[in-house]
């Protein structure tokens, strides 16, 4: 190969070699932003015994501020979205929704922003807010639905007169189909009777192991401590059922016109208290 030959051919296997690389540089993918820095551990919070699952105690307050406090309602959700859908039972199984409490009481703007949020609507929240398309979708669909309650034992036809003028369509709706309005099934409690039954009833030594059973407005109610006490609807017989869960039944035995002790049945005895 003479020098002529012997430099054009390495003059074009060094444009080739330059054009390979160039190639494959086109094909390396670009270096990817640098994400931002994690905080150090030490400045985390503790994990709460309870992660992943959220806090017990924020779940409750969204129900809790769900009847009326917008404002709390706003930070809840800009601090965690998902408590759009929180729950909380307020005793023996009285589940209640966030949009269950806006619906129950009425208050369309809380109900509205729960839903914006994703909170997933029901026929309770349909009926508040005086959507008569979806309402009529549900009976039609589930002939008698109409009839289930509501957190707390709050009729549909309640929901409906909750809704206000722009709920009325529905209410009209509900009334004369029927059947959105059941009697819970009470009977009277005579005072002397509401009496008898109150008092402090113990089924252990810690002082959370005490049942307090009072009288408000007339009717018993059931406490204890830290938790939400829970008003009694009278069923006859020295029974009753909490509101919200009409399957349990609170009885107290009676002797000779003392009452010595009370049981929670749910549907089997579940506790067994004496009174102090």
């Amino acid at each position: 190969m003479d020098n002529l030959t012997r430099r054009t051919f390495l003059g074009v296997t060094s444009l080739a070699g330059a054009g390979i690389l160039a190639a494959r540089a086109a094909d390396t993918p670009a270096p990817a932003a640098s994400a931002p820095a994690a905080p150090p551990v030490a400045d985390l919070p503790p994990v709460a015994d309870v992660f992943p699952t959220q806090s017990p105690e924020l779940a409750r307050e969204m129900v809790g501020v769900s009847h009326g406090n917008v404002v709390r309602v706003k930070d809840l959700l800009k601090l965690h979205p998902t408590l759009a859908n929180a729950n909380w039972d307020w005793g023996f199984g009285d589940w209640e929704s966030a949009i269950g409490a806006a619906s129950h009481v009425g208050n369309r703007e809380i109900a509205e922003l729960l839903l914006a949020s994703g909170a997933r609507p029901t026929i309770f929240s349909a009926t508040m807010l005086g959507q008569l398309a979806v309402v009529k979708a549900f009976v039609e669909a589930s002939p008698g639905i109409q009839g289930t309650a509501g957190p707390h034992s709050i009729t549909l036809l309640s929901h409906a007169k909750a809704g206000g003028e722009k709920a009325k369509p529905v209410l009209e709706y509900l009334t004369a189909v029927g059947g959105a309005d059941p009697a819970r099934g009470d009977v009277e409690l005579p005072p002397e009777l509401a009496e008898r039954y109150s008092g402090t009833y113990s089924f252990g030594t810690r002082d959370a192991d005490r049942i307090e059973i009072t009288i408000d407005k007339g009717n018993l109610r059931f406490s204890r401590k830290g938790m939400s006490p829970r008003n009694l609807v009278h069923r006859g017989e020295h029974a009753f059922s909490p509101v919200g869960a009409p399957q349990v039944r609170v009885r107290f035995s009676v002797a000779e016109s003392a009452v010595p002790e009370l049981a929670v049945y749910d549907p089997d005895v579940v506790l067994r208290a004496k009174r102090i």
